[in-house]
């Protein structure tokens, strides 16, 4: 084929491939267009179908809305009728009520207004009886001016000289019935005070048990044989000399087989001694070097027997946080007595005494047992310091850090300062307690006699007493009044007066019973 043919050929194909583009477009066209129709009433019969279906369901959902406000209304009306019914009840009611409070108060008014008469017709029979009773008054007046003036007349004295005779009259009287008053007053306060105070009392002496030992100022050290004798003097009394001048003691050989007596006023160095010459007795080697060996091992043990018994005393008296100083004070007491009586152990019981009262009336008893167990701790410094036990004891427990009411206890215990608490009271009670048990102490003949001639002395001293007996060893008075000096009135203040005089003027233990007599005679004789 020759190339016109080619090309001619490929012309007619071009052609038929544009035909059939064009062709084919066409119909591409006409088939899109008959979708594009057939979908157009497909989405207007499906617009169609959703508009019904939202009128179906917008009507439906209007009849629901229209059914729920029908319900609600009818709801809000029965809620509204019943609170109309509710607020028509209340109002009745409070109608009622005030109904009732009208007819209450209608009844009120009625009797106020009965009252109201009443009280006019009384003000106005007052009113006449005022009239009546000043009348009658003028007349008493009247009367009694003649009467007055006619007994001024008939007792030949004026009306101020009656008056002061009646009231001088009355003022005795007055002051009998006072006395007779505060006499009974004071029996029963008395009564009942001394009823509850023994009963304490009585419980706390109960409960305790201490012993007393009566120590004197010299001890007795026991020898094997009479031999021990002459090796205690040594040759030429070097021994015994050196003995004294190294304990400060007197030792006292005499005939009495097996005994030496060691004496001394300071009982710690007797005590201290006693050991030492113990030791030496045993040991059998006594010469003036191994005695002052001796010696001074004797007396640091006595100091740390003075420690432990100080420690001793406060455990089993329940008393904590001593100083040391005080501790050793206390400890000290074992050798130290009062009127033969051992200073420790009295000590002890006071603060026993004194704390079981002090738990039956409730208040604290450790401060009572403290107060107690340091309430003579000034004894022991008597020997060595100027003043009395009590300053003594002051300066020290100050000084040592005790509180100011321990101090009060030591300071009041003999009446020297005023009480500042109910303890130091109680630790006073039962220092005399304690020392004034029968066998408890003893007393020398010259203070007794002295105390019974103070008794007798102060008590004769008083205007009206005819006699006085100073009975019960000093623990009573009996005192004899003239019946026509000292009437019953003046006996109940003459035994206090001559008791706080007792108290302010004499030292004793214990307690003294002031009796005042009075006693009518009547003697007649038949003939």
């Amino acid at each position: 084929m020759s190339a016109v043919g080619i090309a001619a050929v490929v012309l007619i194909a071009c052609f038929l491939v544009a035909v059939s583009f064009v062709v084919g477009a066409r119909t591409g066209r006409a088939a899109e267009r008959g979708r594009q129709v057939a979908a157009g009433e497909s989405a207007a019969e499906m617009s169609r179908r959703i508009v019904a279906e939202g009128e179906r369901e917008a009507d439906t959902m209007r009849k629901s809305a229209v059914l729920a406000g029908k319900e609600e209304l009818l709801r809000l009306r029965e809620a509204w009728e019943m609170e109309v019914r509710d607020r028509r009840v209340e109002i009745e009611r409070g109608e009622k009520r005030h109904k009732e409070r009208e007819s209450i108060l209608d009844r009120k008014l009625d009797v106020l207004d009965q009252r109201e008469r009443e009280a006019n017709a009384r003000l106005t029979e007052l009113a006449r009886q005022e009239k009546r009773v000043a009348e009658r008054e003028q007349d008493v007046e009247r009367l009694a001016t003649e009467a007055q003036r006619r007994l001024e007349q008939l007792a030949g004295m004026s009306a101020e000289d009656a008056r002061t005779e009646l009231m001088h009259r009355m003022e005795e009287a007055a002051q009998a019935d006072a006395a007779n008053r505060v006499r009974e007053i004071r029996e029963s306060a008395r009564r009942s005070a001394e009823r509850e105070a023994k009963k304490i009392v009585a419980l706390a002496v109960q409960r305790i048990a201490a012993e007393h030992t009566a120590e004197s100022t010299a001890s007795a050290v026991a020898l094997p044989n009479d031999e021990m004798k002459g090796r205690i003097i040594g040759r030429e009394g070097r021994n015994i000399r050196a003995f004294e001048l190294a304990t400060g003691v007197d030792v006292i050989i005499d005939d009495t087989p097996d005994t030496v007596v060691v004496s001394c006023f300071d009982p710690i160095r007797r005590e201290a001694a006693r050991l030492a010459l113990e030791k030496l007795v045993a040991d059998g080697r006594i010469h003036p070097g191994r005695i002052e060996e001796v010696v001074n091992k004797a007396r640091r043990e006595v100091e740390a027997a003075i420690v432990e018994t100080g420690e001793e005393a406060a455990y089993e008296t329940g008393v904590h946080g001593l100083h040391p100083e005080l501790v050793k004070l206390v400890g000290r007491m074992r050798w130290r007595t009062s009127y033969g009586q051992n200073i420790l152990q009295h000590s002890k019981e006071v603060a026993w005494l004194a704390g079981i009262m002090a738990a039956e009336l409730g208040l604290d008893v450790g401060l009572a047992k403290r107060g107690a167990l340091l309430h003579d701790v000034g004894k022991v410094l008597t020997h060595e310091h100027e003043g009395t036990h009590v300053q003594l004891g002051v300066e020290v427990a100050t000084k040592y850090g005790e509180s100011p009411l321990v101090v009060n206890c030591i300071a009041a215990h003999h009446d020297d300062v005023p009480h500042e608490s109910e303890v130091s009271v109680l630790v006073q009670a039962a220092d005399a307690i304690s020392g004034s048990r029968p066998g408890a102490r003893r007393e020398a003949f010259e203070t007794y006699v002295k105390r019974l001639e103070g008794l007798e002395r102060i008590a004769s001293s008083y205007r009206g007493v005819e006699k006085v007996f100073a009975i019960q060893a000093g623990r009573e008075v009996r005192v004899v009044v003239t019946p026509d000096t000292v009437d019953d009135a003046r006996m109940t203040s003459l035994s206090e007066e001559i008791a706080r005089r007792i108290e302010a003027e004499l030292q004793y233990p214990g307690q003294i019973k002031v009796v005042v007599i009075r006693e009518t005679r009547a003697v007649d004789f038949a003939r």
